[in-house]
């Protein structure tokens, strides 16, 4: 019987020492593992010459550094570049490297598909499959690195974001232990500032996320009351704003004055951008340290918004810098190979049944914002 090997490349610090300790190792030996695998891009145990010959041996035989398999590459004209990686029970994810003059962004994908259904992202709109493995997530950045190293780009990475497919903190252990893997001076060494998870508002992970990681928090928002939240983000049901914005206070609280929360909002026309909005919004954040990211809404096929007009946009955003809040507009990147943000999509079996259901809703009539929202 063939027992799988177990694959260190989603091990942490703290993982492989704990792994090592099996083999009777002391912990200064997973330190030197972590560099060979991280920041030397070694794959082989026999090359690992500071090891001992009898540990290469044992991890040869037990173990493997296996990165996921790209089966898709597609590089748009602005400089981004989007991998379709391959993982478990024969779903893919999407990854996007996004260079922008001092920086190389990776945003990286947690699950297969998603857990959520966001009415204007179309990972949604896919169905869900399962979380990624810690080896899945932190193997899309470990390609990354590798390919910014073929390119002989000196930047090396410098962002990692956990804002492609799926929602982190509903694959809450992996998630950290691959932001704490980032954040580790002996695997890539980002600041934690530069480690960004992302979420649609799972209070009660928020709540629990500085017991784990201080790596930065962004919140996707998109709308200011509950009842347009509970239409565009369904999670919102679950945990309304109110908890919601608590829970941001409580990180606020553990992460120390100079740190703040990133607020996403994507930006739909006739939906959530007209001056009441951004008025409404600038109350709910009102006393919290944060800044707010514009995000033009990126269309995908058949989906029910677009995206609003540019004078829209600028009188959203100018309301915002007059109550006096950090408020940048995303420029739209890698929109013409479906990489910009919300348009991830992968191949995903869907065990939801959500895929199929969004098909069907497309041949009847087009979705409207529900009656009972207040006029816009």
């Amino acid at each position: 019987m063939n027992v799988p090997r177990v694959n260190l490349l989603g091990f942490d610090r703290a993982g492989l020492e704990q792994y090592l300790a099996g083999f009777g190792e002391k912990p200064f030996r997973a330190r030197i593992l972590l560099r060979w695998i991280h920041k030397r891009g070694e794959t082989r145990f026999e090359d690992m010459t500071d090891l001992s010959k009898s540990l290469r041996a044992r991890l040869a035989d037990e173990a493997e550094i296996r990165p996921p398999e790209v089966v898709e590459r597609r590089d748009a004209g602005d400089g981004v570049s989007k991998w379709s990686v391959a993982v478990a029970g024969g779903n893919a994810v999407e990854t996007v490297l996004i260079p922008d003059r001092g920086r190389n962004t990776l945003c990286i994908s947690s699950q297969a598909g998603c857990a959520l259904d966001c009415a204007f992202c179309a990972t949604g709109k896919q169905g869900f499959d399962g979380n990624l493995t810690p080896a899945e997530i932190a193997g899309q950045v470990w390609l990354a690195v590798r390919e910014l190293e073929r390119r002989g780009d000196e930047r090396g990475l410098t962002n990692v974001v956990f804002m492609g497919m799926g929602e982190p903190l509903l694959n809450f252990d992996a998630s950290v232990a691959v932001a704490n893997l980032l954040m580790d001076d002996l695997a890539y060494g980002l600041s934690k500032r530069r480690v960004t998870i992302s979420t649609a508002g799972v209070v009660p992970k928020i709540r629990s996320l500085t017991d784990h990681t201080d790596c930065a928090l962004a919140v996707s928002l998109h709308a200011a009351d509950d009842a347009l939240r509970d239409w565009l983000v369904p999670l919102n049901r679950r945990y309304p704003l109110a908890e919601l914005i608590d829970a941001c206070r409580a990180y606020l609280s553990h992460v120390g004055e100079r740190r703040s929360v990133t607020f996403e909002y994507a930006l739909m026309k006739g939906v959530n951008d007209s001056l009441s909005h951004a008025a409404a919004l600038a109350g709910l954040l009102r006393n919290l340290r944060c800044k707010i990211n514009l995000i033009p809404f990126n269309p995908f096929p058949d989906a029910d918004f677009e995206r609003p007009d540019a004078s829209a946009i600028t009188a959203f955003q100018t309301c915002l810098l007059n109550a006096g809040y950090t408020a940048t507009l995303r420029a739209t990147r890698g929109d013409e190979i479906a990489a910009a943000c919300g348009q991830l999509t992968g191949a995903v079996r869907d065990r939801t049944n959500r895929r199929a259901r969004y098909i069907a809703r497309l041949r009847q009539p087009p979705v409207s914002a529900p009656a009972e929202l207040p006029a816009r």
